[in-house]
């Protein structure tokens, strides 16, 4: 896991290694400083040495500074090094996100992968910082302070010399027993981020259906099956706690009671114990930052194990690299395609699929729901792979081109209409970065967008707020499908992207993709017989076979299907 996480340092590796650096200077000047107090007290103050005393007590306050100036090093190359690594760690999980197919996506919910975005770095952020400064610190201030109280008295050294072993393996039972609980806890995360993400972009739908009561009982639900999980998790971590305060108490009153025993014995010196007590006092502390340490690396060794499942998640679909220069026409053609989500044979969403697809004919896409009609598309730009068979485009596999080459090829409007923040023409020139102001304006045109826009007051720079907030269904779709004309694809396909548009606007649509788009092939994906009656072909699928294939006149008079959704829609008309 180490070896998945330390590259995403970058430019920071120098702070990571010069906080432990400074972290070293810092505890050795703090060592030294109990030694120079007992020479004080057992030279200076003993034979009455004002000068002593004087020059012993400035080299402690320089030593002391120079302590503080390490420290206050140390603490701003750690901060550096673990909001380094976090950046570059946030970076790495995006970068590989974007590149997940959506076969990819399905295994990760979107919950799940916006906790491992920001709370699980955060929280390996920390523990880096633990480790680079605390794991650094506590070590090295023990042996010393160790090596130190040895040479003072050995036989007093024997206080903590147990201690040490009772601390250790209490740390240990802890942390074993409490990782599994913490990664049930994030695990909760997830389930509560899930509901809190689902509430807020459904917000009009639970408002229209007065569900505000349902919504927050469940919010509560989440948020309290997690305050369960983390009480169980810290139940065990708080333990830690008390038994150092307690080992810490009993070895200063056992040093204490033994050390003046050896003050009176003439065994040892006053300043030696005042000395001692304080390497103590350093020893104790030092294992209780270890414990600490090692308690927060517990808390976010279960996110570190989230953030690599994200890195090592191998990529369902693979870049061909070397792979086709350019599309050259819209041809497409499937062969003996099949394919399933669950990638089993037994299970298949599409079975033995064979059609061809001319260069620039329209090609409509009729089926009851669940008949995979967006699955069929969704293969042809590789969003997903296919199981057997394969499909061509521009006369070859779509496996032998570089993914950004086919799929700027392809132009998509997929079902679920999305618009980010920013203007209209910021959305729109997602198609195109480069786009006119003209070949904008002659997009949405062709997607009958042109008019509800000028009517904006702010025309192309409206503002859309959040996923398009302030536009209707209708004005959704129509800015989707200008989007996509704006990449001047070989192919176009329309996944029932004028549902919620008026027959007259498709009409018109369809009459401007006629026009506009005649050496591009069109796939549109309808429940409207209207919409794909003036296709070159039209596709009837069922239950994810073709059924059958023909012209709007042929299919009526030798498809059942295709006839009885015709015959269901007129009636609906009269």
């Amino acid at each position: 896991m180490i070896k998945k996480i330390l590259p995403c340092l970058g430019e920071y590796k120098k702070y990571a290694l010069l906080a432990p650096v400074t972290v070293i200077g810092e505890v050795i000047l703090e060592v030294f400083i109990p030694f120079l107090m007992a020479k004080i007290i057992d030279v200076g103050i003993s034979n009455g040495d004002v000068g002593y005393i004087a020059k012993t007590g400035a080299l402690m306050v320089f030593m002391a500074l120079i302590s503080l100036v390490f420290g206050a090093l140390s603490g701003r190359f750690a901060a550096m090094a673990s909001t380094g690594l976090a950046a570059g760690l946030r970076k790495k999980l995006f970068y590989k996100i974007q590149d997940f197919s959506f076969a990819n996506m399905d295994k990760f919910s979107t919950a799940s992968l916006i906790t491992r975005l920001t709370t699980d770095v955060t929280n390996t952020q920390t523990a880096f910082m633990m480790i680079i400064r605390m794991l650094v610190r506590s070590p090295i201030m023990l042996v010393s302070a160790t090596v130190m109280a040895v040479s003072i008295n050995a036989k007093l050294s024997l206080v903590f010399l147990v201690a040490i072993p009772f601390l250790g393996t209490s740390i240990v039972l802890i942390i074993r027993r409490a990782l599994p609980n913490f990664q049930k806890m994030l695990e909760r995360y997830d389930s509560m981020n899930a509901s809190v993400q689902e509430n807020l972009v459904a917000i009009r739908v639970v408002k229209a259906f007065v569900r505000r009561d349902f919504e927050n009982e469940k919010f509560e639900d989440a948020a309290a099956a997690l305050r369960a999980a983390q009480l169980k998790a810290e139940k065990l971590i708080i333990m830690n706690m008390p038994i150092m305060m307690f080992t810490m108490y009993a070895c200063t009153v056992l040093i204490v009671w033994f050390g003046g025993n050896f003050i009176i014995a003439g065994d040892m010196q006053t300043g030696e114990l005042f000395s001692f007590i304080s390497y103590i006092s350093q020893i104790l502390m030092s294992l209780m930052m270890i414990s600490f340490a090692f308690v927060g690396i517990v808390m976010s060794r279960a996110s570190v194990t989230r953030i690599v499942e994200v890195l090592d998640e191998e990529l369902d679909i693979k870049n061909n690299e070397k792979g086709e220069p350019q599309v050259e026409d819209g041809s497409i053609v499937f062969d003996n395609v099949s394919f399933s989500y669950s990638k089993n044979k037994d299970n298949l969403t599409l079975s033995n699929i064979n059609l061809t697809i001319n260069s620039g004919e329209t090609v409509g896409i009729i089926g009851g729901t669940g008949s995979a009609k967006t699955t069929l598309v969704q293969l042809i730009p590789r969003l997903y792979d296919v199981l057997d068979g394969r499909i061509l485009v521009g006369g070859h596999d779509v496996r032998d081109y570089r993914l950004d080459t086919l799929r700027n090829a392809v132009s998509m409007v997929l079902q679920k209409n999305v618009l980010f923040s920013g203007t209209i023409k910021d959305n729109l020139r997602w198609g195109n970065a480069n786009a006119t102001d003209e070949e904008i304006i002659e997009a949405c045109k062709a997607a009958q967008a042109h008019s509800f826009i000028s009517e904006m007051p702010e025309g192309y720079k409206t503002d859309l707020g959040q996923g398009g907030v302030n536009v209707s269904g209708g004005q959704k779709q129509r800015l989707c499908i200008a989007r996509a004309l704006l990449k001047n694809p070989s192919i176009i396909i329309l996944d029932d992207s004028t549902s919620a548009v008026d027959t007259a606007t498709d009409s018109s649509i369809r009459k401007a993709f006629k026009e506009n788009l005649s050496s591009t092939t069109t796939i549109i994906i309808a429940q409207r017989i209207s919409s794909v009656s003036e296709a070159d072909k039209i596709i009837v699928l069922n239950d994810g076979q073709i059924d059958a294939v023909g012209t709007h006149e042929e299919l009526l008079r030798t498809n059942s299907i295709y006839r009885e959704v015709y015959e269901s829609q007129q009636k609906g008309v009269a």
